[in-house]
């Protein structure tokens, strides 16, 4: 197995979003969480985001969010945050922020608010400003950059955080930093691993952030039977067991690639094993899809699904994301 497919970034990061935006905003961006006024909820425009950045050239990324929010200003009550997490150094990535910015204003006619989390491995690398100048004319975007890097030099303080982010920070820079090297990825995916039960944590937050460390911190099938058997051990020694046999054989499922067919199969197994009737229609449905992307997705999120209600529902929307 190369190297490239032992590192999975994208699809942790945009679970984590969904999961917990007001966390991200709160460990990212505190004087924007303090500004938005949580009671009123947020919405996701992610389908609105694909239109209108579909005609842009884009570069590489890890994963970007519109997200439309509540101030609690009187003033202006309503704003979008716009959130860009960059995988890889962009030669033209100011401008395609720039550019970004520009058309959802343009879309909403509502203040939009860009902030980017440099994820790549290049330190010196920091856009933080775009902007042109022609005769008196002057144009110029600047917006708040967080580097992940810079997490490297507070590990301790990840450590403590109680905030779901610090986790996904530190399974990222260790994922990150083990490149080419399994046997010590291993060793800091036991570690972070294990953290989890030492934060405080929902068992369904455990869950949840056991699953996405898992899935961006992957190892060789060997090394990953290693990992598991340490965990279970951990959970026996420590009387903690959080993460149930069904749950686990749900996410190996999941780190499973495999044909389309095997992709179908695996998320219909799960919701069988999980909640034993799955409607036929739901089936079908599933039997039908052709997005490779949309079935990972599908197989990651029927480990911890509510209900088979909540995976309908799910399935509508990411069907309707994605046409």
């Amino acid at each position: 197995m190369t190297d490239s497919k032992l590192a999975e970034y994208d699809s942790p990061w945009k679970e984590a979003l969904d999961l917990y935006f007001p966390e991200f905003m709160a460990f990212f961006l505190p004087e924007a969480y303090a500004d938005i006024d949580w009671s009123r909820g947020y919405e996701f425009l992610d389908k609105e985001l694909q239109k209108i950045v579909r005609d842009a050239e884009v570069g590489k990324r890890l994963a970007d969010k519109l997200v439309k929010v509540w101030r609690r200003d009187n003033s202006q009550s309503l704003v979008l945050a716009h959130i860009e997490i960059q995988s890889q150094y962009e030669a033209d990535f100011k401008q395609r922020i720039f550019s970004y910015n520009y058309r959802i204003f343009d879309r909403y006619r509502l203040s939009v608010a860009t902030l980017v989390i440099l994820a790549d491995d290049r330190p010196a690398w920091r856009p933080k400003k775009y902007e042109y100048k022609l005769w008196k004319t002057h144009m110029s975007l600047k917006f708040p950059v967080v580097k992940l890097l810079d997490y490297d030099r507070s590990w301790s303080t990840l450590e403590t955080s109680d905030n779901p982010m610090a986790v996904m920070v530190m399974a990222h820079l260790k994922t990150q930093a083990t490149t080419g090297n399994p046997t010590e990825r291993l060793q800091w995916k036991i570690a972070v691993a294990k953290s989890l039960y030492q934060k405080g944590y929902s068992r369904q937050q455990i869950l949840d952030l056991f699953r996405l460390v898992t899935w961006m911190m992957t190892l060789p099938e060997e090394l990953e039977q290693s990992f598991n058997v340490e965990i279970t051990t951990y959970e026996e020694e420590t009387k903690m067991p959080y993460i149930t046999p069904l749950e686990r054989f749900a996410i190996e499922k999941g780190r499973e690639e495999g044909t389309l067919e095997s992709r179908r199969e695996s998320v219909i197994e799960i919701l069988e094993t999980r909640f034993t009737s799955v409607p036929a229609s739901l089936i079908e449905t599933i039997n039908l899809m052709e997005n490779a992307a949309l079935l990972k997705t599908l197989l990651k999120r029927a480990i911890t699904i509510g209900s088979i209600a909540e995976f309908q529902q799910l399935v509508q929307e990411l069907t309707q994301t994605t046409d």
